[in-house]
């Protein structure tokens, strides 16, 4: 077929696209533990509900419930210390230098581990007892969450009577609720209640539980507040109070609705409690539910996957996750399940103009969640948002621009404080209060490269959406980041590069050459990846929007000076650190140096082949284990690289099931029976990051051009359809393939446009003309 500039790309007529797989997370019998509930979440609200017979909880979350308070924990007199850290470098007394950073280049305080940090936490128990005439011996039982429509349900059958649950957290009235229902009329009997471990307590008022508390904030106590309200609505049968439940007898149906709001920004939040509950209670149910999964839906439909069949998708999730390992070709539609998953946890976990998720997504059942459940700055929260693009999802990336916007003036302090720098900067660990400083310990709290990656992120969003008022919006924030690292590095006198100092790889260490161990170093090579990318994305940004000549100029000599974006060491592998220093633990979690494949683009398998093959010797010697993110994180790179094979062995790990919830630093990571990804504990991220290569899989543009199939493995080649995904330049992408060859292919523009594909090995620029879908 010709293809002219008046038209959108469309070889052969694509044939219309349904996901024709039920996409559900299914269990036959109730939970057992709190990773086997089913996760549900309207970016605000979480809900868990493990299905119990007889007695049910429900755990709550609210995404703004927090414990701390801002603080200033600043040393304002740590930049002193410089001239003698970097002198200590200088002449090799790394491990001299780490402890006056202990010393004096730390936060003050106790840092996360005091009460004024602030830690996310859960909301609450919900209690259900449930009572059957003539006993709770059940048959038929079937729990599922159903991806596509948000909605939760439990069946089962007692005593001839089949009682369904319906769960949901609304997308509608922005409330929890829970419809109980029966075959036989009279049939519902049951007591609900409320409660916290600590910092709430719960009263019936009139036919409404309440639940109120004040969380510590470190200081006084007086911390955030929060308000959860509970009623019921039955048909037919009697409500009645006992203490502090209320209770239903003999019912036909039964509706429970729970609202809740905390006062983070919000000083109206028992109004907004009340307001929320009465929009409720006035909907009827089939036209809430209606309501919720339409709202969900124009989200969640934008993508479809179909990666083929196999006999075992028709089994129970846990027994899927058990076979797949071993028996990865009986399933083939759990990878897309999996992706699936990921757009819906991001969907249930973050709102515009709310929060983006923490460590946890927005999902806890801890009141002291892992971690202080918040955002980690030296990979965490940035995998949290690497699928966002890509899946189509894009307005779900803002809530993190705000959160960064939210660290600029915090940030500029901590760099006058310790660097007496201009800019702002962000080190490893933050949380709703804006906290930038170092964290508590040199051997992974004085890492810099934070804001900068944030960074990456937003420069992400923009790459994606081409919003030319969203980059004059963050401009700001990416300039500020720049001009820190530029007041900040320093001539190395062995390569006479601009590095920084102190640095450090994250969470890392290495043996110097008098068989000591530190962390402290001059120019981690994640440090050099960072400030090429940030300087490069400055300069892009100031010239299109008019910006900042003088600036342009400065960092582009700037750029000639730095490291280059990785160094081979005479193993072949890419150093991590500035002088080749000897490995304390090769198959370490964080692989911080290979920044410069993934997320950025300074290095790819065909522009830049040399530091392609170095990073591949550098993943063999890091291994295929690990907590599950940084087996996501693993596989990123093998689709970065195109190795569809060896990033689907990494999807494989990451798929082995798994009920651990100890801390984990080390191997052993995998999914939990309801598809939560474990260090352990649950952390959401490994979730996030497996979503991200998947696509990654199936189509990238980070190099220049849109690729489909860059990385496809032999088991996905039989055939498939996408429909959906995102690539860079705001363009759209349908496509089919055969025998791991394209047949079909859409791609499509809001705004007139060149683009460059490859498609089956072949290179070809098209005109495109604007599209609406």
């Amino acid at each position: 077929m010709k293809i002219t500039t008046s038209m959108y790309l469309l070889f052969f007529p694509l044939a219309v696209f349904a996901q024709n797989r039920p996409l559900e997370i299914y269990f036959d019998k109730p939970a057992a533990q709190w990773e086997e509930t089913l996760p549900l979440g309207n970016g605000r609200l979480g809900m868990t509900p493990d299905g119990g017979v007889e007695k049910e909880k429900v755990v709550l979350n609210d995404i703004t419930l927090w414990s701390g308070s801002a603080q200033d924990a600043n040393n304002y007199q740590a930049y002193k210390q410089l001239p003698e850290i970097r002198r200590l470098l200088a002449v090799g007394k790394n491990e001299e230098a780490q402890q006056l950073i202990d010393k004096n280049f730390v936060c003050l305080g106790p840092g996360s581990g005091g009460g004024q940090w602030g830690c996310f936490q859960m909301l609450a128990d919900l209690n259900i007892s449930y009572r059957y005439n003539d006993g709770a011996a059940y048959t038929e039982y079937r729990r599922r969450l159903s991806l596509d429509s948000a909605l939760a349900t439990t069946t089962l059958y007692i005593n001839g009577v089949t009682y369904t649950r319906e769960y949901f957290t609304s997308f509608g009235d922005d409330v929890d609720v829970i419809r109980l229902s029966a075959s036989k009329k009279g049939s519902i009997n049951f007591s609900v209640g409320i409660s916290r471990s600590e910092k709430g307590e719960s009263a019936v008022v009139g036919q409404t539980i309440q639940l109120a508390g004040q969380l510590d904030n470190g200081k006084d106590g007086k911390g955030m507040q929060y308000l959860t309200q509970v009623q019921l609505i039955n048909t037919g049968g009697k409500q009645t109070v006992n203490g502090k439940e209320l209770v239903v007898e003999g019912a036909d149906e039964a509706l429970i609705y729970i609202s809740t709001a905390t006062d983070l920004r919000n000083s109206n939040y028992r109004n907004t409690v009340a307001k929320n509950m009465q929009a409720a209670l006035q909907k009827k149910y089939a036209t809430q539910k209606q309501l919720h999964i339409q709202n969900f839906r124009k989200l969640f439909s934008r993508v479809s996957v179909d990666l083929g069949a196999g006999p075992a998708e028709n089994q129970t999730t846990d027994k899927r996750l058990a076979a797949f390992y071993q028996h990865p070709e009986q399933d083939r539609s759990l990878p897309a399940l999996f992706l699936q998953f990921g757009r819906y946890l991001t969907i249930s976990s973050t709102r515009v103009g709310l929060l983006p998720p923490n460590l946890q997504g927005l999902w806890a059942n801890q009141v002291h969640t892992p971690w202080n459940g918040d955002y980690h700055l030296d990979v965490n929260v940035q995998m949290n948002h690497w699928p966002v693009e890509e899946s189509n999802l894009s307005e779900l990336n803002l809530p993190l621009t705000e959160l960064v916007r939210g660290l600029v003036k915090p940030g500029e302090r901590t760099a006058k404080a310790y660097y007496n720098a201009d800019g702002w900067v962000a080190h490893v660990i933050t949380n709703v209060w804006g906290f930038t400083e170092p964290g508590e310990s040199a051997s992974w709290g004085v890492t810099k490269a934070g804001s900068g990656w944030l960074c990456n992120n937003l420069w992400e969003h923009y790459a994606y959406s081409d919003d030319i008022n969203y980059l004059k919006s963050i401009y700001p924030i990416l300039k500020g980041s720049a001009l820190f690292y530029k007041s900040i590095l320093v001539k190395d006198e062995q390569t006479g590069w601009l590095v920084t100092a102190p640095s450090s790889s994250p969470e890392n260490w290495f043996e110097l050459p008098n068989g000591k161990h530190a962390s402290i170093c001059v120019g981690a090579t994640i440090d050099n990846q960072i400030i090429r990318e940030l300087f490069n994305n400055v300069i892009t940004a100031a010239q299109k929007l008019g910006h900042d000549k003088a600036l342009v100029a400065t960092l582009q000599a700037m750029i000639k000076q730095l490291p280059p974006a990785g160094i081979i060491a005479p193993d072949g592998r890419i150093q991590e650190w500035l002088r080749d220093y000897k490995e304390t633990e090769p198959q370490h979690r964080h692989i911080s140096h290979l920044y410069g494949l993934y997320p950025a683009n300074l290095i790819t398998a065909n522009g830049t082949p040399g530091l392609a093959a170095a990073a591949k010797k550098t993943l063999e010697v890091r291994g295929d284990d690990g907590p599950s993110w940084s087996i996501a994180y693993k596989q990123l790179f093998w689709a970065r690289l195109l190795d569809g094979n060896r990033a689907f062995k990494l999807l494989r790990e990451l798929l082995k099931p798994t009920l651990r919830t100890d801390i984990n630093y080390g191997a052993g990571g995998g999914v939990y029976p309801n598809l939560f990804s474990a260090g352990p504990p649950f952390q959401i991220d490994g979730n996030f990051g497996a979503t991200a290569a998947i696509m990654e899989m199936l189509l990238q543009s980070h190099a220049g051009y849109i690729e489909l199939l860059p990385a496809i493995p032999d088991g996905w080649k039989g055939s498939g359809k996408v429909h959906g995904l995102k690539a860079r330049g705001n363009i759209t992408v349908d496509f089919d393939w055969k025998d791991g060859v394209v047949t079909h292919y859409k791609v499509s523009s809001p705004v007139k446009k060149q683009v460059t594909l490859k498609v089956n090995g072949q290179m070809k620029t098209i005109a495109l003309t604007p599209t609406h879908r």
